[in-house]
Formats: structure tokens, C-alpha cells, sequence
């Protein structure tokens, strides 16, 4: 019949069996044993990992080293760090027999020959000093070893290089400031200016973080800012995040030189392009400019933004060059050793956490995408297409070769 709809039938030998459920097996916790080496590199004052991010550590059950004055140069002493759990050791070769090395600066020479098999070591690269012969010993000996500087945070960003470049900012404009006063032979002007009286002329190139921060700190203190950069959006950027409206300009010559005569402070705090910094003040720009101004370079670890540049150290930070101070230390975050400290230690306490819960260095390697685009070496492996280009190796893609494993 038409229109009549038909009872659905179900057989009797139709039966429905619950499924066991199936739970998520999460990796067994991995008890760590870190060990912070004093570092040996000149004037490296910053330390890995703080007293309290090792409590934090020895209280989530990991065995944590610490080599005698690892700390000093960032006001801890081992005191601090035993209050916290960690060991004491006085034997640079007993701290290498932990299975995680983190440090602050590159890993030397004498250090690659303490190294164990199969260690995972955490520690920043700098390309113009990296070795042939060094990228072999850690090949041979099949260590994982991830770059601080190219590890990513889950939003994208680079938050060791940022916390450095932000410190890099506000350190550069104190440093200015200081040099213009008379007790260290400036020429006597008060950054900020009082009434009746105007502001300092404040030049920034690049308004990448270090311009961001060098500009907040320059407001701040009460200058007249100018920013240059060839972005138009980083100086869209620079100027929603100050919050306020400073001179902006792209970089063009005839303005650069112009702005540059007036200026008391000039920072450089261009990025690299290609690992190398583009030089964009000419020796002839610089004769211009006013004599007792200052030059502070932060560019200057990639090659430096001015003509005039040379390194120089917390030593001897600074020289005269046309009568205009130039101070051109690379890594200006040593000079407060103890924020850049925290900063870093910041960073990495909640990784190493994160590795305990998923197994190991490995299992944390395979599940976080930020920490994979660290890794530079793994297992034997290069797994860095600039390095291995650079030294004549056979490139790994890590994604692959960690597919190949699980």
C-alpha cells in the first residue's frame, strides 16, 4: 500500500557489544639528571638555569649538577644552588657524565672532548665560530643537540632570542645615556631633557624587538625617538606597541644622514640578511654627525649596521671615531647577567619539565614542533640544512628521520 511506511525490522541475532574502552597510554615520567657547566667562554656571566628553577626541577624528582661558581658571574653562588637540591661538583669531567648539558654559551673545544655518547646538550650556536672538526666529534659521538636560539615557543616566536633582544634594547639606550655624561667623558646631556631645556635626539634603525625596546626605553626616559626601518609594517608595529606616536621613516639615504647630523644617540639594531647585517651609515654619514655622540651597535655580533664598527668588550666597550663614541660589545645581555639569567632559565625550566612527562629529550622532540626546529644534530645526524651547506655535510630531514624510528 501506498503511502503506508513499513516498521523498521531488527533481527534477533543483531546484537550490540560494548567495546572495551581504550585509554591513551602516556609515556612512563623520565627522571632527568642535568648538569650546568661553569662557563669558560669570555665574558659569559649568565648561567642556564637559576636556584629556582633547579628547585622546581629537584622537587619534580630529577637529579640536577652544578659545577662549582657556575653562578658567580650572575650574583648565584653554590650555596643558592644546594639550598635548591642540586650537587656541587668540582670536577668538570664528573658534571659531563650527566645525560642533559645545558649552558649559556657555545659548547668549546675542551668541552666537545668531555661530551658522553648519546648526551643531549642545549646550548646556544654561533656561526662564525662553529668548526668542522667540532660538528664530526658530535656526529661520532651521536649527541642530540639542540640550538637555544632557534627553539619556538607554541605561538611561533623565538622567545630566547626575544627576551635577549628586548634586554639588548633597553641595555643599548642606558648604555647611551651613560656615555653622554661627563663622568665618562661625554659631552654632558641628559638623555631625557627638563624644562626649558630639549630632549635628546635618539636615532633608531631597525624596529625589529631590539628598536622596539630601544624606543620604549628612550620614551620612556624622555627623548625625541626617530625609527628607521624598510618595513612599513614593522613601524606600523613598533608604533602600536610603544603606544604612541614617534618619527618614523623608511630607510632612505638623504633622510638617514640628515636625521643622523642631529642626532646624540644612534643605535643600530638592523636584523641580518643572509646571517650577515647590512651596512647602511657610510663612513661619510658618520664624519657628519655631532662630535661627542654616541654610536651603540647591537647589530655588531652579525657585521654591524654602521661603516665605523668594530667589536669591542665590557672591557674596553667603547673608542672615538670622528670625535663620536661608538660602543660595539656583542653580547650586551652579559652585562646584566643575572635578568638574562632568569630569562633564559625561564624558557627552558618548563621544557625540561615538559621532557620528563613525554619520555625524554626524544619523546619531546618527536611531540613539540618549536623544539624540533632547534635540534641541529640527532644521533649522528646533521639536521640543519644551513649548517650542513655551510660545512660540506650530507643534510637529514629530522621529520623523516624520525618517522623512520617510531
Amino acid at each position: 500500500m501506498a503511502g503506508v511506511s513499513k516498521k523498521p525490522y531488527i533481527s534477533p541475532s543483531f546484537s550490540y557489544i560494548p567495546l572495551e574502552e581504550t585509554l591513551e597510554i602516556l609515556p612512563k615520567k623520565k627522571q632527568l639528571f642535568i648538569g650546568i657547566p661553569k662557563e669558560t667562554s669570555y665574558q659569559e656571566n649568565r648561567v642556564a638555569l637559576t636556584p629556582e628553577a633547579v628547585n622546581v626541577l629537584v622537587n619534580n624528582g630529577h637529579d640536577v649538577a652544578v659545577e662549582h661558581a657556575a653562578g658567580e658571574g650572575s650574583f648565584y653562588f653554590d650555596s643558592d644552588y644546594s639550598e635548591a637540591g642540586a650537587r656541587i661538583v668540582y670536577d668538570k669531567a664528573e658534571l659531563y657524565k650527566a645525560t642533559t648539558i645545558i649552558k649559556s654559551a657555545p659548547v668549546s673545544d675542551e668541552e666537545v672532548e668531555l661530551l658522553q655518547p648519546n648526551q643531549v646538550v642545549i646550548s646556544p650556536i654561533h656561526l662564525p665560530f662553529l668548526k668542522a672538526d667540532m660538528l664530526e666529534m658530535l656526529m661520532q659521538k651521536k649527541i642530540i643537540a639542540i640550538a637555544l636560539e632557534s627553539i619556538k615557543d607554541d605561538a611561533g616566536s623565538y622567545p630566547i632570542v626575544r627576551s635577549m633582544s628586548e634586554i639588548a634594547g633597553s641595555s643599548a639606550i642606558l648604555t647611551a645615556a651613560k656615555y653622554l655624561s661627563n663622568v665618562h667623558n661625554g659631552k654632558g646631556i641628559l638623555l631625557g631633557g627638563i624644562s626649558g631645556v630639549p630632549p635628546a635626539e635618539v636615532l633608531i634603525i631597525g624596529a625589529g624587538v631590539v628598536g622596539e625596546f630601544a624606543a620604549r626605553t628612550a620614551l620612556g626616559l624622555g627623548a625625541s625617538v626617530k625609527v628607521f626601518d624598510n618595513s612599513i609594517y614593522r613601524l606600523m608595529r613598533l608604533q602600536n606597541n610603544v603606544g604612541t606616536r614617534c618619527f618614523t621613516s623608511v630607510l632612505e639615504p638623504v633622510t638617514l644622514a640628515q636625521e643622523l647630523m642631529n642626532a646624540d644617540v644612534a643605535v643600530g639594531a638592523l636584523k641580518p640578511v643572509n646571517g650577515i647585517t647590512p651596512v647602511v651609515v657610510s663612513d661619510e654619514m658618520v664624519s657628519h654627525m655631532k662630535a661627542g655622540s654616541v654610536i651603540i651597535d647591537v647589530s655588531i655580533d652579525r657585521g654591524g649596521c654602521f661603516a665605523t664598527s668594530h667589536v669591542t668588550s665590557h672591557e674596553k666597550p667603547i673608542y672615538k671615531k670622528y670625535d663620536v663614541i661608538h660602543y660595539c660589545v656583542p653580547n650586551i645581555a652579559s652585562s646584566v647577567s643575572r635578568t638574562a639569567s632568569r630569562s633564559i632559565s625561564n624558557v627552558l625550566m618548563p621544557i625540561l619539565l615538559q621532557c620528563a612527562d613525554m619520555g625524554g629529550m626524544e619523546g619531546l622532540i618527536q611531540g613539540k614542533t618549536g623544539i624540533r626546529n632547534g635540534v641541529y644534530m640527532y644521533k649522528g645526524c646533521v639536521t640543519n640544512a644551513p649548517i650542513a651547506r655551510r660545512f660540506n655535510f650530507k643534510y637529514t630531514d629530522l621529520d623523516l628521520l624520525l618517522a623512520a624510528q617510531s
